[in-house]
């Protein structure tokens, strides 16, 4: 059950120029494949859009099955982009929440909302994928009934059957693969680790609470200070993970093989909660995905001390990388955890921490990765992702917890 989505390399990147992108390849696409993004669009109810540009501006619209470009700024809402950024975003090694992320965007008028739907219509015309339309995904198990979202498996359970839930859903949630005391053992190290770091070590998130305290919330690197995790990490159950997809997923290797996170409660500032994403979403989707993000519950989680959550489908649609639109019409499952549990989730599908209420929680997070498919070419996308992902905490905060808890966001930012 291959989940290989990969449609670029890296070394095939090239500078993009915006006058001859935007007067030249753009309106042939809105012609070509413009029935491929109109459907989905007018769901979103997309209005003009304008990109603006030191070498120029361009408005985009959906005209009927059509989307044109016409010169000028004249849309209902506008973005101001570098020339570079403009062929970054093309290139897919940059979305419109690098910008967020990096505290670079630049909105003329109208939202983050706005850019992040275009940015939708510009992924269909480029890479030939039609935007997503409701009911358009359907879940079925291998007897091509109705699947049942809510479903967990236990070690005992067949790899076929996990395989296939992975592909349709995109997340699994794993129960009772790892004895509750290995995790003991896990929080306690957890907790002798917390004094060797310290904010800005860049080996490490932080974040303030309501409190007053200021709080470390990912640990780098923590195989380093944890025999158990190192035992974990290379163990056979990652292993049986990364054999699921049979596309070959690496087991973690390198620097930073797992992080251990720390959820408290009353978040104020910085990030220790991601609202809805997709690890994807600061860009490179068509050069890595699906890698898959694995989670062991090394504390449990509910809805009142921070459960993961997810959208089922996401990762086989193209969606907007980051918040959920009622007019996709696609469920969300709450993945209520265990000591012990593990949860799986591809890097595209879209995924949020809800903040913790009553109790903080604790997690490690690993992931394995698909083989590269070059010798890595032009890292540029990558170098510019790490940079942006590690300096978030310190640019952006999260919402405060009854608003990042919500269900459903309709282009709200």
């Amino acid at each position: 059950m291959s989940i290989d989505v990969r449609t670029r390399i890296e070394a095939d990147v090239e500078f993009i120029d915006p006058v001859e992108f935007f007067g030249d390849e753009l309106p042939r696409l809105g012609i070509d494949r413009g029935v491929l993004a109109a459907p989905g669009a007018r769901e979103l109810d997309v209005e003009p859009f304008s990109i603006v540009t030191p070498a120029g501006a361009w408005t985009l619209a959906l005209v009927g099955e059509v989307v044109t470009v016409t010169p000028g700024d004249q849309g209902t809402a506008a973005v101001r982009c570098s020339v570079i950024d403009v062929s970054d975003v093309l290139n897919d090694l940059k979305t419109p929440m690098t910008f967020v992320a990096g505290g670079t965007l630049d909105m003329v008028r109208g939202n983050l909302g706005d850019f992040l739907d275009w940015w939708v219509v510009l992924r269909s015309l480029i890479d030939a994928v039609p935007v997503h339309t409701s009911g358009s995904i359907k879940f079925r198990d291998l007897r091509g009934d109705p699947l049942d979202l809510g479903r967990s498996f236990t070690p005992d359970d067949d790899d076929s059957d996990i395989a296939h839930f992975l592909a349709e859903a995109g997340f699994l949630h794993l129960r009772g693969w790892y004895s509750p005391d290995v995790m003991s053992e896990i929080a306690n190290d957890i907790d002798d680790a917390l004094p060797s770091y310290a904010r800005d070590d860049g080996h490490s998130w932080w974040a303030r609470t309501a409190d007053g305290q200021d709080r470390c919330v990912r640990l780098q690197d923590f195989d380093e200070h944890s025999i158990a995790t190192t035992q974990l990490v290379d163990g056979d159950e990652i292993a049986r993970v990364a054999a699921l997809s049979g596309d070959g997923h690496l087991i973690p290797g390198g620097s930073n093989r797992v992080e251990a996170l720390v959820k408290p409660v009353g978040v104020v500032e910085g990030i220790s909660d991601v609202p809805w994403h997709k690890d994807c979403s600061l860009g490179m989707h068509s050069f890595r995905c699906n890698s898959l993000t694995i989670g062991v519950s090394v504390t449990g989680a509910d809805a009142r001390s921070g459960q993961l959550r997810v959208v089922p489908g996401s990762h086989r649609t193209l969606v907007q990388p980051a918040f959920v639109r009622r007019e996709w019409g696609l469920p969300i499952q709450d993945l209520s955890t265990e000591v012990g549990d593990m949860t799986v989730h591809c890097s595209c599908m879209l995924h949020m921490a809800q903040p913790p209420m009553d109790r903080e929680r604790k997690v490690l997070y690993t992931g394995v990765r698909l083989p590269q498919l070059d010798d890595g070419g032009n890292s540029d996308g990558a170098s510019i992702i790490s940079l942006v992902r590690e300096g978030a905490y310190n640019k952006v905060s999260q919402q405060p917890g009854h608003v990042a808890s919500m269900d459903l966001s309709n282009n709200d930012t």
